[in-house]
């Protein structure tokens, strides 16, 4: 059961990006390049994370209270950019995202390691919600700072 609701969290998601991704290859004159970059940027950030955690062996748990009320923070911001629409508070709140993340990405991958993490399942969808919300945000920024449509 645990795998097919991977599976199954995991082709929900990807039904999610495609129109996203497609909406970046047909606005934007150079989609394809932003869409590789957003992917390439989020895989070396992921792998190099992964990595740290892995070869140094330290335990991130401090960093919980740290993330979990940076992701509080950054919600509430997003909630109210909904109502107040400023340019800028979605740059720095994407910016905020990419680093709350990576810290996610440190602190799951050090439970693994160090047998905080047990249930495997978790353990995945953690991973990979952090990966594909780095690449959401990364995406943004790029498009973003392009300048071209």
């Amino acid at each position: 059961m645990g795998l097919i609701a991977i599976f199954a969290f995991a082709g929900l998601f990807g039904a999610a990006i495609g129109p996203m991704i497609n909406t970046y290859l047909t606005v934007y004159s150079n989609g394809g390049a932003l869409v590789a970059q957003a992917l390439g940027g989020t895989a070396m950030i992921f792998l190099t994370l992964s990595g740290y955690a892995l070869v140094s062996g330290k335990d991130f748990s401090y960093m919980r209270g740290f993330l979990m009320t940076g992701m509080l923070v950054v919600i509430v911001a997003m909630i109210a950019n909904i109502f107040f629409q400023i340019p800028a508070l979605s740059l720095a709140l994407s910016a905020a995202v990419i680093m709350i993340m990576s810290g996610l990405i440190l602190y799951d991958t050090s439970r693994i390691i160090n047998g905080g993490e047990r249930n495997y399942i978790n353990a995945t969808i953690s991973l990979y919600l952090s990966f594909f919300n780095i690449f959401i945000h990364l995406l943004h920024l790029l498009a973003v700072f392009s300048g071209r449509r």
